[in-house]
């Protein structure tokens, strides 16, 4: 009979994802020769080796990867029987990790949080911010309970529930605020400046801006909207960004907001969670929270 403890598949689940037994034992909260062990008494019991040891990095061996796709089923599967019994006293308590996109994050977090911990003060709330597609992987793998992101996403396996829209707008340098808002046309031929690839925002961007058409090699990225923002006051080009980062963005750069003639670009924020796990009923409490922070805070921020 092999032994093996949730502990080590723990373990072993955190290096697959580090590929580095320092930084896999940081995020485990305890040293690196104690992870290694853990590792070595893996191999032994199972018998072969789950990964190979490098200067810089380890790597999975073959062994490895199917022993890896096994434990983080059974460790989504502990996970589940938490949550069962979690979703059983009917209120939210516990631990909940909760993933957000980048281009909501900043902007939306302190409203949700202050709401989730006054309605529910025994909630242990874990966050992740990152891009889209880590999200949704996190999310299939159990590493998640639910996730923040720009609908759809269309995944078979998760719930998506819509919660509200959002407009984006125009911010472009203080010096043209009186010069009539461009349409797509006009800003396809201006110097237009957008997130650094693997955001959803940028593709939203884009698609308003060159509906049907290929966008130009030479658009010009940046790691944040803040960053966006910074370059438009500097005189470097125009942005689009969303209504809810208008006030934290603008605040500190000479930029002028404007709001698009016609049919406005949009997005739709949502909520997305595993169809199988058992807090369904529990993150529809979570998503009604979410989406009465965003219509405040859309209603306290709109720009002209």
């Amino acid at each position: 009979m092999i032994n093996l403890t949730l502990r080590q598949l723990r373990y072993f689940d955190a290096l697959a994802r580090h590929g580095h037994f320092g930084r896999a034992a940081e995020a485990c909260s305890i040293s690196q020769p104690a992870l290694s062990m853990q590792i070595r008494e893996m191999e032994e019991v199972l018998g072969s080796d789950l990964v190979e040891r490098g200067a810089r990095q380890v790597r999975l061996t073959n062994f490895g990867e199917e022993v890896l796709h096994r434990a983080r089923d059974i460790l989504r599967s502990v996970d589940e029987l938490s949550d069962m019994a979690r979703a059983a006293r009917g209120s939210l308590s516990g631990r909940l990790r909760i993933g957000v996109i980048p281009t909501i994050a900043p902007y939306l977090l302190p409203a949700i949080i202050a709401r989730l911990t006054e309605a529910n003060p025994d909630l242990d709330i874990h966050l992740r911010e990152t891009v889209t597609p880590k999200l949704i992987r996190e999310l299939e793998e159990g590493r998640l309970d639910t996730a923040i992101v720009a609908l759809p996403v269309s995944e078979p396996a998760l719930t998506e529930v819509d919660l509200f829209a959002e407009d984006f707008v125009l911010v472009r340098p203080g010096a043209d605020a009186e010069k009539p808002v461009p349409n797509p046309e006009t800003l396809r031929e201006m110097r237009l400046l957008l997130l650094e690839e693997g955001h959803c925002f940028r593709d939203q961007a884009l698609s308003f801006c060159y509906a049907g058409q290929a966008a130009p090699r030479e658009l010009l990225d940046g790691s944040s909207l803040s960053t966006l923002v910074q370059m438009v006051g500097a005189g470097i080009g125009v942005t689009l960004i969303p209504e809810m980062a208008v006030a934290v963005e603008t605040r500190s750069a000479h930029v002028a907001i404007a709001r698009f003639n016609g049919t406005q670009p949009s997005r739709r924020i949502g909520m997305v969670w595993r169809r199988t796990s058992p807090l369904s009923k529990p993150l529809m409490q979570v998503a009604d929270i979410v989406r009465a922070a965003g219509l405040a805070q859309r209603m306290g921020h709109t720009p002209p």
